[in-house]
Formats: C-alpha cells, sequence, structure tokens
C-alpha cells in the first residue's frame, strides 16, 4: 500500500523562492493543482512585501538575483565555449540566463540523472551552440531539460543566427 498523496510540497514561485507548503487541509485530489497554482504565484513574503508596498527592498533583491544568475550564466557560458547571443540589447541578458537553466537543468536530467553518456550530451551541447538567437531560449525558458533535444532538433535557420535575429 502507497504511503498515500503528499501532504508538504515543495513550490518554486517566480520570485525565485522555494516554499515548502503544507496542504493537508486541502482534499488529496486539489493538492497538485494547488501546488501547481501556488507556482505561478509569489511567495507570501514577496506578495506581501509587494502589498504593503515594500517595492523597494523587492526590486533590490529582485536585481541581486538577476546578478547572480547573470554572474552564474556568464561563468557556465565561458567554461564550455558558449557563443555570445544576439538580438535586441534589451533579450541578451534574458537569453543568457535562460539558455544557462535550460542546458544545465538537460545536462542533469539526461547524464546525471539520465540514461546519456558523454558523448550524446557533446553532440547535444554542439548543436546548443548554434542556436544563437536570444528570444529563442527566453521562448524556452518554461520547457523542461528533457525536451532540449527535441526543441533544439526543431530550431529553425533563424533561431540559429542564420538570418536577420529578431526577438
Amino acid at each position: 500500500m502507497s504511503p498515500g498523496v503528499a501532504t508538504r510540497w515543495n513550490v518554486d514561485h517566480p520570485c525565485g523562492h522555494q516554499v515548502e507548503h503544507d496542504l493537508s487541509n486541502r482534499p488529496a485530489d486539489k493538492r497538485a493543482g494547488l501546488a501547481r497554482w501556488l507556482g505561478t504565484k509569489d511567495c507570501t513574503a514577496c506578495w506581501k512585501a509587494a502589498r504593503d508596498g515594500d517595492t523597494e527592498s523587492r526590486e533590490a533583491w529582485i536585481a541581486g538575483k538577476r546578478a547572480e544568475e547573470q554572474a552564474a550564466a556568464d561563468e557556465w557560458a565561458a567554461k564550455f565555449s558558449m557563443p555570445p547571443l544576439e538580438g535586441p540589447e534589451r533579450a541578451l541578458a534574458w537569453g543568457e540566463r535562460s539558455r544557462h537553466q535550460l542546458v544545465t537543468a538537460a545536462y542533469e536530467g539526461l547524464v546525471a540523472e539520465g540514461s546519456w553518456d558523454e558523448s550524446e550530451w557533446a553532440a547535444l551541447e554542439e548543436a546548443v551552440r548554434g542556436i544563437r538567437r536570444a528570444g529563442w531560449w527566453i521562448d524556452q525558458r518554461d520547457a523542461e531539460g528533457s525536451d532540449l533535444p527535441e526543441l533544439v532538433e526543431a530550431a529553425s535557420d533563424t533561431d540559429r543566427g542564420n538570418e536577420n535575429p529578431h526577438l
């Protein structure tokens, strides 16, 4: 017999926080849906800060978080010889962060925890280097890492930077 439907759910909120929510007061068949919905909302602390007009500290926190993510993306891009992205200036940093997050999630799921070997990964990584349009990476920001091979295969010539890049 299984232990039952989980009552505690770890939820990644768009504000960047991960919070464990106790959903034991909800019917078992409603918990997954509520957890998914919670994942579309800022955590309680950020929601309260925004509601209470504490936008300066929230904006400072977001700026700090973005700077950390950008530093990690820049370090990763240099380490793995990822080419710079192309597109409007306002999209470049976001595209770089999106690429970093998706590709590292793919490596984790396909190689570290999955059945891919390093040669299979090397081929995908080479194809990833060919996709230079920042907007393409931004469009894929919510994709699962395991979907990256199919997404890369479907990328068009424009996404690969072989035509005028656009967002």
